[in-house]
């Protein structure tokens, strides 16, 4: 039988701990630095109350980020509206040019809600089947009116 030494293997062991604990903090920067780039997004409906049939204008918002974060650069866009209807709209973009090619910060559309209810509205930036980044409000619509212009 052979005999170890025990305080080299302890030596081994808190050398391979410290070790992983480097690689762990440089990995939890490297996640760090890329939460930092990718634009928070933002939706918000004017008026967020209305009366049906309600012409509501949405504003979805990159805030803050790289101007030209990858992966949000021309997306197609998603709405889901919360009454059972969708639509998406994309646009043909130049190829992307790290440094170069900016993202679009801002995209607005209207919809008209038809009926009263509590809509929980969705927008959703999508790169074919992958939904990329997402965000959601809620338009309240009361019953009556006269309709929108």
């Amino acid at each position: 039988m052979t005999q170890t030494d025990p305080t080299g293997l302890l030596r081994i062991a808190v050398a391979a701990a410290f070790s992983l604990l480097a690689a762990g903090a440089v990995f939890a920067q490297n996640g760090k630095d890329a939460d930092t780039k990718r634009p928070r997004i933002v939706l918000r409906a004017q008026p967020s109350v209305a009366i049906a049939p309600a012409r509501v204008v949405l504003t979805a918002e990159l805030v803050g980020g790289a101007d030209d974060f990858e992966e949000y650069y021309c997306p197609a866009i998603e709405w889901e509206w919360g009454d059972d209807t969708r639509s998406e709209s994309s646009v043909d973009c130049e190829p992307y040019e790290a440094g170069r090619s900016a993202i679009k910060r801002r995209h607005t559309i209207q919809h008209i809600f038809r009926r009263e209810g509590a809509f929980k509205v969705y927008v959703h930036l999508k790169r074919r089947d992958k939904v990329l980044g997402s965000a959601s409000t809620t338009v309240q619509v009361q019953p009556g009116g006269a309709g929108p212009d």
